[in-house]
This record gives structure tokens, C-alpha cells and sequence, in this order.
């Protein structure tokens, strides 16, 4: 199962995990798969201490970063000084008080609103170029950090370039062919062909399409990841099948008890179907797969004002989310998550999931080996 990725990275099977948290970064990169932190959801200062802590309980073994550099968002947003929250237009603002006050979610108590407030503050720019480049900032501090991954689009080519010479590679998710060229162009070391199954950003291509299409555009010089709606060691050989040298995998590690969902997230991810995984803007003004909820679903409404440009939109998301889930209003909660939450109903481990993949990997290369000989015989 060891793949040339493997060996430039130096893990023992394919399998990456992108998550928001620590323990399930720790906890795959330990079972001999390669963790990847996704770093935009933290302040620098922050992501100091989560990568301390990583580094401190993975063994000496290597793990990667995931920032978030989009080609397109509110540059004028971006470079004010003011809080998001603060220049976010009346329009969208008051919408989302209406619906939530017509929901009766309680405002928060003056202290916690403002404790939330300065933690958004600490962070909420991250989500481009500039507080990207932070973010890489404190990871190159941390030798242990051999992979760095823009979530959105190809990353400029200086950043590509000086990662290069301090010894990392880089990677980039890719939703359609058409993008690769823009990657190949901009020197990244890995595509994750990300198909519409996935949780996050994700384009309209399925991934049984989409990996072969990405294969043969990025050359023997570029290794190929499969992502999207990947859980199964069964989908692990298919993807060897199409090209793919890996497999990326995030929203089944959402269910395990490592991961950092509450208690009411967990209870929304069991419950929903694969059809509930629906891509919509509500997030942050890009197509992001995620649970569908009352929240999503009314800016799709008729009458509903225009989503906004990152980071404008995640200002709004994030200043819902914190009232929503202190209400314990699962109805209205919205989250990343990718088709695969169908085969998802209960807790179980990060360790559980890559024995499960790698025992069914095997089973599966077994059952279909006397069909490969009987090809070559014939």
C-alpha cells in the first residue's frame, strides 16, 4: 500500500487526514497515515500551540498544514482595519438578525458576546493571502511540518517557490481539470482531485470522474490525491485504479471520538442523510458542502439578499453559529461535511477507521486478484 508519496513524505500508508483538530492529526499520523492540520480556523498564536503540541505526540513523524488562499475575495474587506463583523453591509446583517430573532435564538450575555468577539477578532482574517502567510509563518517554525496545502486554489508561486527551498512540499485541491494547468503552473508537488462528494469547497465533478481527468493533466511529475466521499478501503484500491497515488479524506473523521465536534454537532452528522450534504454559499460566500439546515436553506429563498465575498460571508456565519449552538438548536446548525455522512451513525475512533480502511483494502485486493490473472492468462 506504500506509494511514491509515501516515500517522499515519509509515512507508511497513503491516507490523509484533513482535520480542524489535533488529536485526530495526532492520532492518524501515529497509525502511519499523514496528518493534516487545517490551520485557518486558528489565530497564529494559536496555531503555535496546536503545532507544539503535535509535535511533542507524533513521534518524530511528519505531518502538513492546510491554509486557505482563495483567487477570488473582498480585497477591500480584507485590508480594513475594522472587525468583519462590524463592515458586514446592513443588508445581510439585518436579514440574519430577522431570522434568528423570528427563530427566538437568544442573543448572547454582554460578557460571552464579547469574549466571542475578541477570540473572532484574533482570527477571522485568515482566510487570505495576508493572514495566510502568517499562518505559514508559525508553521515553518516547526521542522516536523513537511507539507503545506491551499484549500483554495493554486498558491502563489513565491510561497511555492520559498517552500520549496526550505525543504516542504505543497499541495493544492483541485475540482476540475481546467485548474491543474494554473497548479502545475505554480510548481504544487501534489493535487488533491477533490470530487462534488466532499465536504468544504467543492466543484460540481464527481471523483470517479474527476481523478483520471486530474492524472493525466498533471504529468508524471505531479502525484495525484483522491477526495470525496472516501471512507472505505475499497474506495482506496479504486482510487489506486484511476491514477490517484493517496486518498484524502476529512468528514469521516468528524464522527470519531478524537474529533472536536460538540456533542449537538455529532448529533446532526449521525442523523443526516447523504442527500442532507448539500453545497451552498451560507458559509462563506463559496460553494461549501455542509449539512443542510434552516440556516442554509433560507438564504436560498427567494427575496434572500446576495452572499458575500469571503471574508465578509464568514464574519456573518461565524457570528450565527456560536448563538445557534448555545441555543442547542440542531435544526438550524450547518456544517462542512461531505456525501459520506450517510454511512455515518455512531462514534467511533480514528484508529477504528484506518484498520477498518486497510482490512477491507486487502479483503478487496484478494477477492478481485483471481479476476486480474484470469486477464492475464486469457
Amino acid at each position: 500500500m506504500k506509494t511514491p508519496i509515501c516515500e517522499r513524505l515519509g509515512c507508511d500508508v497513503p491516507i490523509f487526514a484533513f482535520s480542524h483538530c489535533r488529536d485526530v492529526v495526532v492520532e492518524i499520523t501515529r497509525a502511519g497515515g499523514f496528518g493534516v492540520l487545517g490551520a485557518g480556523t486558528h489565530s497564529p498564536q494559536q496555531l503555535q500551540q496546536e503545532l507544539k503540541w503535535i509535535d511533542e505526540h507524533v513521534d518524530g513523524k511528519p505531518y502538513g498544514i492546510d491554509v486557505l488562499i482563495p483567487s477570488k475575495y473582498d480585497k477591500e474587506a480584507d485590508a480594513r482595519t475594522e472587525q468583519l463583523e462590524d463592515i458586514v453591509p446592513a443588508e445581510q446583517k439585518e436579514f440574519l438578525q430577522k431570522f434568528l430573532r423570528d427563530e427566538k435564538v437568544p442573543e448572547l450575555p454582554p460578557d460571552e458576546a464579547r469574549a466571542v468577539r475578541e477570540e473572532r477578532a484574533a482570527k477571522e482574517r485568515n482566510h487570505g493571502p495576508a493572514g495566510s502567510r502568517r499562518l505559514i509563518d508559525v508553521a515553518l517554525r516547526h521542522p516536523q511540518v513537511k507539507l503545506v496545502v491551499n484549500a483554495l486554489g493554486a498558491p502563489p508561486k513565491e510561497i511555492v517557490d520559498e517552500l520549496h527551498g526550505r525543504g516542504l512540499l505543497v499541495g493544492a485541491l483541485c475540482g476540475k481539470p481546467a485548474h491543474a494547468a494554473a497548479q502545475r503552473d505554480a510548481g504544487v508537488d501534489i493535487l488533491i482531485a477533490q470530487g462534488t462528494e466532499a465536504g468544504g469547497h467543492t466543484g460540481e465533478i464527481s471523483t470517479l470522474v474527476l481523478v483520471p481527468q486530474i492524472v493525466d493533466a498533471a504529468g508524471p511529475g505531479i502525484a495525484v490525491l483522491a477526495a470525496g466521499g472516501i471512507s472505505r478501503g475499497r474506495q482506496i484500491l479504486a482510487a489506486f485504479a484511476l491514477g490517484a497515488q493517496g486518498v484524502w479524506c476529512g468528514t469521516i473523521w468528524l464522527g470519531t471520538r478524537e474529533s472536536e465536534l460538540t456533542p449537538l454537532e455529532k448529533q446532526v452528522l449521525f442523523n443526516a442523510r447523504t442527500e442532507d450534504a448539500v453545497r451552498r454559499k451560507w458559509m462563506t460566500g463559496k460553494s461549501v458542502r455542509m449539512i443542510r439546515s434552516k440556516t442554509s436553506e433560507v438564504w436560498e429563498q427567494p427575496g434572500a439578499p446576495k452572499h458575500l465575498l469571503p471574508p465578509l460571508q464568514n464574519a456573518l456565519y461565524h457570528a450565527a453559529r456560536v448563538r445557534i449552538e448555545k441555543a442547542g438548536r440542531a435544526d438550524l446548525v450547518s456544517m462542512p461535511a461531505g456525501q459520506v455522512v450517510g454511512l455515518m451513525n455512531e462514534e467511533t475512533s480514528v484508529r477504528q477507521i484506518v484498520m477498518n480502511m486497510m482490512t477491507e483494502y486487502v479483503e478487496t485486493a484478494e477477492r478481485l486478484s483471481p479476476l486480474v490473472n484470469l486477464s492475464q492468462e486469457g
